[in-house]
């Protein structure tokens, strides 16, 4: 593959790093459907908990499809799945209606976060594969940070909202999730044949009795922990504190995403 077809290659697949990125408006999101639906913070606070418990049953399963039928159709699966969750809050704001929609985002996430990597390796054929995954992790948190500040647009009327205050987050997503399907669909992209069996549960469970492995999977979840810790208890720090309003305090999670944006940034020009 020549370096000008990776580089048309690669602008479908940055694009699913930034549909990767829809999962962190899970935060602020929560904020709003508490505020809106009079919710207690234990119950507001499953939502954020529901999208990420997704990953513990849809992770390992999803490898094991990824090697049945191809990267780019697991990918493809992931965004039809995150289309469908940004979908449903555009007709109500119902709590039932919000859990099945977080659901199906944390659903596609996963099998976003299982495929697309692997997707990467193969366009890139090994060519700086570390720098053009840290560089995915930036464009994947732009979305990240423009989150808090478009539900917060929508809320105060600074853009059109159609009537659907805040969650007109979801239709801009929507969007860029529809435009990403469609690109990725008619990219053509080869992957190498797949070889030998499809590891099972067991054998993908056994890892865990490596010392790296097992390191390497404490301090992934320590990460995410903080991760969506600081996502969804930021503005509601900076309101019982401040007493600022939800609106004045979704700056908060998009400041935490800023940095970690410019650090993304920053790693992908160390590992060029």
């Amino acid at each position: 593959m020549t370096k000008q077809n990776k580089t048309i290659y690669l602008i479908p697949v940055m694009l699913c790093f930034f549909c990767m990125g829809f999962v962190d408006l899970v935060g602020i999101a929560s904020n709003y459907v508490k505020e809106d639906l009079a919710l207690s913070d234990s119950v507001a606070n499953v939502l954020p908990s529901l999208v990420f418990f997704w990953f513990l049953i849809f992770s390992v399963p999803t490898g094991m499809l990824m090697n049945k039928i191809g990267r780019k159709k697991t990918v493809l699966l992931s965004l039809v799945v995150t289309v469908v969750s940004l979908l449903l809050p555009l007709f109500g704001e119902t709590f039932t209606l919000m859990l099945i929609a977080f659901s199906l985002l944390g659903i596609g996430n996963a099998l976003m976060q299982t495929s697309l990597n692997p997707l990467v390796s193969t366009v890139m054929g090994g060519g700086n594969l570390a720098a053009t995954l840290t560089f995915g992790q930036f464009i994947k948190a732009i979305a990240s940070f423009s989150a808090p500040y478009l539900a917060m647009w929508g809320a105060t009327l600074v853009i059109p909202e159609f009537g659907l205050n805040w969650r007109v987050l979801f239709g801009i997503f929507l969007v860029v999730g529809i435009l990403s399907t469609v690109l990725l669909f008619v990219t053509p992209i080869e992957e190498p044949p797949i070889e030998g069996r499809p590891s099972t549960f067991v054998e993908c469970f056994k890892l865990l009795g490596t010392p790296i492995v097992l390191l390497s999977f404490l301090g992934i979840m320590c990460h995410v922990g903080i991760d969506v810790g600081t996502n969804t208890t930021a503005p509601k720090i900076l309101m019982e504190r401040l007493g600022m309003t939800l609106n004045e305090a979704a700056f908060a999670t998009s400041l935490y995403f800023i940095f970690r944006t410019l650090g993304c940034l920053t790693g992908s020009f160390f590992l060029h």
